[in-house]
């Protein structure tokens, strides 16, 4: 619970306590959420953060959780939450694009297990969100037919990051408090950060791919993102657990949250790579060591610690991800090739200049770096870096016909993000303040292999850094 002046973004708690007091019921906010819906793709220009939506099912699932709450009978703190999910996932009854104009050509039967236990829950599925093509760059920038580009609800002439561009514009512009996306080079992250919401990468296989296109099978992992830390938490706990069904995470720890709610961080030692923590745009420079320490005022202590080959690991994630991309999708490229986006045609041309030996040299990086890891991680507790390395980029006339490719900007966008996919290590990206332009910042913390308890709790502390949340330029408040 955390008292804030002037704007808020409205959470989970607020629906909660809406439902709960009997001002609003599920039903009254599916009816504002569908008029949202209507009206938020006619304006100039156009959201796309939600692409497919059906009204008939959200009233369903709205009237099912309004008739819970009339019987005191709710199924979880998720009960009657408004989520979406991004296109990536089966979700019933919609069609399972991916991003692309050429999938998804019959909707589906079956839902993903994230869908499914969202839906066990009680949550509002309020559609499938926008994403970039096969999840194949970092900015959102998608022109094709069925997409279009998301617009940054901080900054509409921006984009949102991607590749869950529409997941983090649905939560940032108010569309739900809820949304669920893939991160295989940062695409939760980066667009969480770009859009200035929360967004956890959890540990490679802590919550279930099942039912999700399998891009990249050694480097992707689920997560929210939110409107706070403490929403992260709720929907981390619901969904992450084995499931027989994926078979990278049944050997996994049980999920907790202990110590989340401790009252300070003393004892706690945040590692820093000051040189590595310093490759960013000076004002994010500014906000993100203002940040940490604040972090210490709370009685942590900083560590200086070294990463080792960062730039031997931006290759080889690259390497990684692009190889299992290009696999998975080789019958894609050679028979859909006039289809895709001009970004997506070049990111796979250049996944086949890549050997075997290529490959096999990239995952002996992995265990190396790894290694390190486990000795950086038995001298401090957490991982501390800016969440990009540049705020969200403009948007570009040409961009909406054309598509949008800039190598460097990709670097900029992923350098903090990498490490995390390549070691299957989790990260959480929390919002620390603004540019001069206001576009907002994060601060990006990662831990050791399973521990998401100790991001969300140091997470939930550095939530409160930021003094004052600036109110969107397209919000919707759905409760009000």
């Amino acid at each position: 619970d955390s008292a804030s002046d002037g704007f808020s973004f409205k959470g989970i708690k607020d629906y909660l306590n809406c439902y709960r007091s009997g001002k609003l019921t599920p039903s009254e906010v599916a009816k504002n959420i569908i008029a949202v819906l209507e009206d938020c793709d006619k304006s100039t220009p156009p959201l796309r953060a939600i692409v497919q939506w059906d009204r008939e099912q959200i009233m369903l699932m709205a009237e099912a959780s309004t008739a819970r709450y009339k019987t005191k009978c709710t199924l979880s703190h998720l009960d009657g939450i408004p989520v979406c999910l991004k296109e990536e996932f089966k979700v019933v009854p919609y069609r399972h694009r991916v991003g692309t104009e050429y999938l998804g050509a019959e909707p589906e039967t079956e839902d993903a297990t994230v869908a499914k236990k969202l839906r066990e829950a009680g949550a509002i599925i309020i559609g499938v969100s926008n994403m970039h093509e096969l999840g194949t760059g970092t900015t959102g920038c998608n022109p094709n037919g069925y997409h279009k580009i998301p617009r940054n609800p901080y900054k509409p002439s921006h984009y949102t990051g991607g590749s869950s561009s529409g997941s983090a514009a649905a939560v940032a512009a108010g569309l739900c408090p809820v949304a669920i996306g893939t991160d295989g080079g940062g695409s939760v992250r980066i667009p969480a950060s770009f859009c200035g919401v929360v967004g956890l990468k959890g540990t490679f296989g802590r919550i279930s791919s099942h039912g999700c296109l399998p891009l990249s099978y050694s480097t992707v992992s689920v997560g929210p993102i939110c409107t706070s830390v403490a929403d992260a938490a709720i929907v981390y706990s619901v969904l992450a657990e084995p499931d027989p069904l994926c078979p990278y995470g049944l050997k996994q720890p049980k999920a907790t949250l202990t110590n989340m709610c401790a009252p300070d961080l003393k004892g706690l030692k945040l590692g820093v790579d000051w040189t590595f923590f310093k490759a960013c745009d000076p004002e994010i420079l500014s906000i993100c060591e203002k940040a940490v320490e604040y972090l210490q005022s709370l009685g942590a202590s900083v560590v200086e610690v070294f990463l080792p080959e960062m730039e031997e690991v931006r290759v080889a994630h690259g390497i990684c991800i692009l190889s299992e991309m290009r696999d998975f999708l080789q019958p894609d490229f050679n028979k859909h090739f006039q289809q895709l986006n001009l970004e997506t045609r070049i990111s796979l041309a250049v996944a086949c200049q890549f050997t075997a030996l290529d490959y096999i040299t990239a995952n002996r990086q992995r265990t190396r770096s790894m290694g390190f890891l486990r000795e950086i991680f038995s001298t401090v507790d957490c991982i501390l870096t800016p969440a990009t390395a540049s705020t969200a980029p403009r948007i570009h006339n040409s961009d909406l016909v054309a598509g949008f490719s800039d190598f460097s900007l990709t670097v900029r966008a992923m350098r903090f993000m990498q490490l995390g996919n390549f070691t299957g290590i989790p990260g959480l990206v929390v919002p620390v303040g603004y540019s001069a332009a206001g576009l907002p910042i994060n601060l990006q913390i990662m831990t050791k292999w399973w521990d998401e308890a100790m991001l969300l709790r140091i997470g939930l502390k550095l939530e409160q850094f930021r003094h004052q949340t600036k109110k969107p330029s397209v919000y919707y408040d759905i409760l009000a």
